[in-house]
């Protein structure tokens, strides 16, 4: 690919950018959305994160499911998990899954060999 191709698709990727996040700004004061639409939108956020943090929880690498207790990814989100159940608070779940992640890889890289 040539140099004036990157930089056609760059160009056209910003321009797509701009007009998407754009439109609502320019036109969204005619169109409205209904009720229902708003309530289904306010989980969009958290489905988004599942969609980016379910897979990294749970496939390794090479693409194979690591649904054993020795995957530190997922008992730090099974932790992170209850966390939320007691406090219900987002910020103090990523912060205490992040916590018992960083743990759990440490005691994995410094633990007992086995």
């Amino acid at each position: 690919m040539s140099d004036w191709e990157i930089w056609a698709i760059i160009g056209v990727l910003c321009v797509a950018t701009a007009a998407t996040r754009s439109s609502f700004w320019l036109i969204g004061h005619r169109v409205t959305i209904p009720p229902r639409v708003q309530e289904m939108l306010r989980y969009a956020p958290a489905c988004a994160l599942a969609a980016i943090v379910g897979p990294d929880m749970l496939v390794d690498a090479e693409g194979a499911a690591q649904l054993s207790l020795a995957n530190p990814k997922l008992l730090a989100g099974l932790a992170a998990l209850a966390f939320y159940l007691w406090r219900r608070s987002m910020i103090l779940t990523i912060l205490f899954g992040m916590l018992v992640f960083t743990l759990l890889r440490i005691s994995h890289v410094f633990g007992a060999p086995g």
